[in-house]
């Protein structure tokens, strides 16, 4: 358990350094030909307005880190700004995902089994989360330039 809480920390302190440029690379989520058929997947095969709530937002719980629910404006800069942090998430839970391999070194094959269901159980919800949002957030921006 410590492995993955001394993960976590490195990884989130890690990502709040990154520059904002190396984050609004073209995302491919961001495409103008997006309709509202990827949200539904997510809203209705998903079902992930049921257990959204449910996801902690850890974005503040290091230095320079951001509460994603403190940026909930319709200010287009603020909105720009939130779809940067959740692509930072997203690196973040996609970096975490494999520590899971390293316990092989130590672990016995039930164990690494463990930390593998353990690691995909808490990082895929917050990786389908921030895709989500992502999503919501495209929308909504090209709502409001339009």
């Amino acid at each position: 358990m410590s492995l993955w809480l001394l993960w976590s920390v490195v990884i989130g302190a890690l990502a709040n350094q990154l520059p904002d440029r190396l984050l609004g690379r073209h995302d491919p989520h961001q495409s103008d030909h997006l309709g509202a058929e990827p949200l539904r997947i997510y809203e209705r095969w998903l079902g992930i307005r049921v257990w959204k709530p449910w996801i902690p937002d850890a974005g503040d719980a290091l230095p320079g880190g951001i509460r994603k629910a403190s940026l909930a404006r319709r200010d287009p800069l603020a909105l720009q700004r939130l779809s940067l942090e959740t692509r930072r998430a997203e690196l973040v839970h996609w970096a975490l995902w494999p520590a899971w391999i390293v316990t092989a070194l130590w672990l016995p094959p039930a164990g690494v089994l463990i930390n593998l269901i353990f690691a995909t159980l808490f990082n895929l919800p917050c990786l389908l989360l921030q895709r989500y949002n992502r999503l919501r957030l495209c929308r909504t921006l090209r709502r409001l330039s339009s």
